[in-house]
């Protein structure tokens, strides 16, 4: 498969030639390189223009980009996850997870960090755009027309993560010239009604998984794809949100309503469920399994990736289940930046499958002669187990980078979704089976009378059912960084939070809901001298199963740990983005400015 960092050189040669100001034309090499292909030629052709799309997505790739920034800290830290480096007080890696991220953040306040290689990518998309619509002659079903669709979803996808990150952004939909060099920032409603209707253009054009040799990957995009991002844009417009002046509302704009912008996303979602498509992998572990195990095969549950190479993206190096050091599973002693908060293991039902994939208690402690063990860690320190060097069928030999894919979109999210608008729009009734699908998969087909049927058949109301869907997405999404933004839509940010703070003194003292949490866990290793046999993880298991067990104290979860969640006296719905970083603001020519109170 053709990855960020696999792309052609003539793809990169393309769009680096078309680039029209001095900030785009250094962008991948380091002098501007002279091409003697015409654009007529380049963008007529399905061939060459295929190589200038794949160019719109390296920017993902480079050090201080996706790869090594945006993907490692924004999402964090909410009511399900939190970042490690958080408990560092003055830390600046840490300030961007704990709604106190400054200006000048010595991590993000770089010429070449993810706001600027995002706005690489968008000017990439614009030429291919531009091009493509000129000398192209894209329809549905042709070649040419495929590539719009993509180059029109890859920009919209780098707008919402834009206006997620930084609200009020620059508006660029067209390659920059001489008069558009410095431009000021647009209400990002303009923004959002722009790129829904790119998208809702972009799905008349691209192809169904599967459906042509285009789209036979989750590395390519594809209209299950464009659909449910769609949706997700559709709910984030018409969500509650931080705004410069009024504070945490939802739009004014009649054309984002709750209404209209529910309508668009439940018809997007339904479509998807509809074609048939794409699925539930038959189980959570099979999921993660295939994440790992680098299967991009289209049609499963996963509906786009962003595809790094072998030799970039730090996926596994960021957020797997941690190694200490060399071993049997792999050469990159790396992992476990952060997990889910200690509270979450005990929120999930036993039985729930997800939650033993979700929260991992365990690291891959220090290998003797390149054999490593499981060892218990603490009550403080849980691990994602979504991602395991583990599972991998390559064994990693870079010390910086891991080449595992992240999942931007998956078939759960497009019912999750569906149930939420279904909820709004239709009634409780209508949300049950959606909610129904998500359940029968967590859950043993012994269990299911009343894990799932008796459960959905209690919820006998919008809010109950609103309520469902948060918790829904808690056990679904843990570890995968999309619940921040879907706490500010919901206006559950700073209130999860707080109560997120609250429960963990709860267990830290065996209070309320976490009062029957054992105090001591006991393990012992399994025949195979690696795997921890863990007893006292489950309420109820307070007495020693033997005295082949070791005990180990579970109680180590102090008010430093707890509060590091966000910074004491800051109410994170005052600090839902981030900054606008320093560097840029003083090279706009006066035109960009933070609001917030930054």
């Amino acid at each position: 498969m053709k990855k960020i960092k696999a792309i052609l050189i003539l793809g990169v040669i393309i769009i680096t030639s078309f680039s029209s100001c001095r900030e785009f034309e250094n962008d991948f090499l380091e002098a501007p390189v002279k091409s003697s292909l015409e654009e007529s030629l380049i963008f007529s052709n399905a061939g060459l223009a295929r190589s200038a799309i794949d160019g719109i997505l390296e920017p993902m790739g480079q050090t201080n980009s996706y790869r090594g920034r945006h993907i490692p800290f924004y999402g964090f830290n909410t009511d399900t996850e939190w970042n490690y480096n958080s408990s560092s007080p003055g830390n600046s890696t840490g300030e961007l997870m704990i709604y106190d991220a400054k200006p000048n953040n010595a991590q993000m306040n770089r010429d070449n960090s993810s706001w600027a290689m995002i706005y690489r990518g968008i000017e990439r998309a614009n030429i291919c755009i531009v091009g493509i619509r000129e000398y192209g002659s894209p329809e549905p079903g042709n070649e040419l027309g495929q590539l719009l669709g993509e180059a029109l979803t890859l920009r919209a996808l780098y707008y919402s993560d834009l206006l997620k990150t930084w609200g009020d952004v620059l508006p660029r939909f067209e390659p920059i010239n001489s008069e558009t060099v410095y431009i000021e920032k647009a209400n990002r409603d303009i923004i959002y009604k722009q790129i829904i209707a790119d998208l809702g253009e972009a799905a008349e054009l691209v192809a169904w998984p599967n459906e042509t040799s285009a789209t036979t990957t989750v590395e390519k995009v594809n209209k299950a794809f464009v659909k449910g991002l769609r949706a997700r844009v559709a709910l984030a417009a018409s969500g509650f949100q931080q705004y410069p002046n009024d504070g945490v509302r939802r739009s004014n704009d009649p054309e984002l309503s709750v209404d209209k912008m529910y309508k668009i996303a439940l018809d997007e979602c339904r479509d998807v469920i509809n074609s048939g498509t794409a699925s539930l992998e038959p189980s959570f572990e099979t999921l993660w399994r295939k994440l790992n195990e680098e299967n991009v095969s289209a049609g499963g549950e996963s509906l786009w990736e962003i595809p790094f190479a072998d030799g970039r993206g730090r996926v596994n190096f960021s957020f797997a289940v941690r190694h200490r050091s060399v071993d049997q599973y792999t050469g990159q002693p790396r992992g476990g930046i952060a997990g889910p908060l200690p509270t979450v293991f005990y929120d999930y039902d036993e039985s729930d499958s997800r939650r033993d994939i979700t929260c991992v208690p365990y690291q891959w402690g220090t290998a003797v002669d390149g054999f490593s063990q499981q060892e218990l860690v603490g009550l403080n320190t849980w691990y994602f187990g979504k991602y395991r060097y583990e599972w991998m069928n390559r064994y990693v030999t870079s010390s910086n980078d891991d080449g595992v894919n992240k999942i931007y979109m998956r078939y759960a999210e497009i019912l999750l979704m569906a149930a939420e608008t279904a909820n709004e729009l239709e009634g409780v009734e209508a949300a049950k089976p959606y909610l129904k699908e998500l359940r029968m998969r967590a859950f043993d087909p012994a269990d299911h009378p009343t894990k799932v049927d008796d459960y959905l058949n209690n919820i006998s109301s919008k809010e109950e059912m609103f309520t469902a869907i948060v918790n829904e997405h808690k056990y679904e999404f843990t570890g995968e960084m999309e619940r921040k933004l879907a706490l500010i839509r919901w206006n559950l940010l700073g209130e999860n939070l707080r109560e997120a703070k609250q429960k963990m003194m709860d267990l830290r003292d065996r209070a309320g809901d976490y009062a029957d949490v054992p105090t001591t866990l006991y393990y012992k290793y399994e025949a195979d001298g690696e795997t921890l046999d863990i007893y006292g993880l489950n309420r109820g298991e307070d007495v020693s199963p033997g005295p082949e067990y070791s005990a180990q104290d579970w109680t180590n979860l102090d008010d430093n740990r707890i509060n590091s969640l966000f910074q004491e006296g800051i109410d994170p719905d005052t600090r839902q983005f981030w900054p606008i970083w320093q560097v840029f603001i003083d090279n706009s020519n006066g035109k960009l400015y933070n609001d917030y109170g930054y």
